[in-house]
């Protein structure tokens, strides 16, 4: 879908797909939040991949339950910025803020964060095929993360997130001394903004939380 649809059936169809996969980044904070790990797992796709050989929805359920007993005593995701663009009629690609609070014992994590997903739509519905984590800081709410290696969880060494390390344009800006005398790029298209921004970066991080 790289070009502006006109037909009013497509273009409808668009915007029923984009709704609907926007909806579930809201519903994956409210599953996680209230730890109804049925609902989470539901979210994607049926041979999700877990890690270490593990896929499937239970295998993610059993993982997700065991993390957020383990780690935390009560938690609240907060969506922001969202950019979803559709592949085709049924894989989509997004990037989706999150602001999030984390109560683990005696301290009060704030984090933010974003996560680079794909989607794609399974019998009729939209669903997660992957959750690819981007950190920027994480840090008790009375300890402000100023510097560097800002990922600051209680009991762990300081480390780096991956927050700018899918767009390249991050690094590209602080090497410069000043504006770029480069032309200016052509503008993405419609369904392109995000790939165009990555250029074909990856980068290596868990595939959900």
């Amino acid at each position: 879908m790289a070009n502006e649809p006109t037909d009013i059936s497509e273009r409808l169809r668009r915007l029923e797909a984009l709704e609907e996969i926007r909806q579930l980044a809201s519903k994956y904070a409210l599953a996680l939040d209230m730890r109804d790990m049925d609902a989470m797992a539901n979210l994607f796709v049926p041979d999700v991949k877990v890690g270490q050989g593990r896929s499937g929805r239970q295998a993610l359920r059993d993982w997700l339950d065991d993390t957020m007993r383990k780690q935390f005593d009560g938690t609240s995701h907060h969506v922001g910025t969202t950019i979803v663009e559709l592949v085709d009629p049924d894989n989509a690609v997004g990037v989706v803020y999150s602001k999030n609070e984390h109560e683990t014992g005696a301290e009060w994590v704030i984090m933010q964060m974003m996560y680079y997903d794909t989607y794609a739509r399974v019998d009729g519905r939209w669903c997660f095929r992957r959750r690819q984590p981007l950190y920027w800081y994480a840090t008790d709410l009375n300890k402000p993360p100023v510097g560097s290696r800002k990922m600051r969880w209680p009991g762990r060494e300081p480390y780096e997130g991956a927050f700018h390390a899918l767009f390249p344009s991050w690094k590209e800006f602080w090497a410069r001394q000043g504006a770029s005398d480069a032309p200016i790029c052509e503008p993405a298209p419609l369904d392109g903004f995000i790939e165009a921004m990555r250029r074909g970066s990856e980068v290596h991080a868990n595939r959900v939380r």
